[in-house]
């Protein structure tokens, strides 16, 4: 008998994500959790890293943290909405902001589909691909 965890592994879509973490620690713990999933994963370790790589590559998903040097996330996030903008794309990329502290109708105003306090449990992390239709 299989276990939960593989079977939601097995019914997830296999997407394609930006991580933009500047935290090595989270980066490498979230890495890992969502290619076990079976995803791919890209980083970005800030805002303008973040801008360089959607403006080059499709991204089912972006998770964004807030605070990161040289260009912040949300700084980030306006900047690639603009584009979409721009592009007049039909495509909207999901965003979720994930952050210790920032405030959460500051993420909303940026353009942030979605908002995780930092550290989350998997759980939290998985609600929010279920809640943004990503599963």
């Amino acid at each position: 008998m299989e276990n939960k965890e593989q079977v939601r592994i097995q019914i997830m879509k296999k997407l394609r994500i930006l991580l933009a973490e500047d935290d090595e620690m989270i980066e490498k713990i979230t890495s890992y959790y969502l290619q076990r999933s079976g995803h791919e994963v890209d980083v970005a370790r800030n805002g303008s890293e973040a801008l360089s790589k959607f403006n080059r590559q499709h991204y089912d998903l972006i998770l964004m943290d807030v605070q990161m040097p040289e260009m912040d996330g949300l700084q980030a996030v306006k900047e690639i909405r603009r584009i979409e903008q721009e592009k007049q794309q039909n495509d909207h990329t999901t965003i979720i902001a994930i952050t210790t502290n920032a405030n959460k109708a500051e993420c909303i105003e940026a353009g942030v589909d979605g908002y995780a306090r930092k550290p989350f449990s998997l759980e939290e992390f998985n609600a929010l691909f279920y809640q943004h239709n990503l599963v």
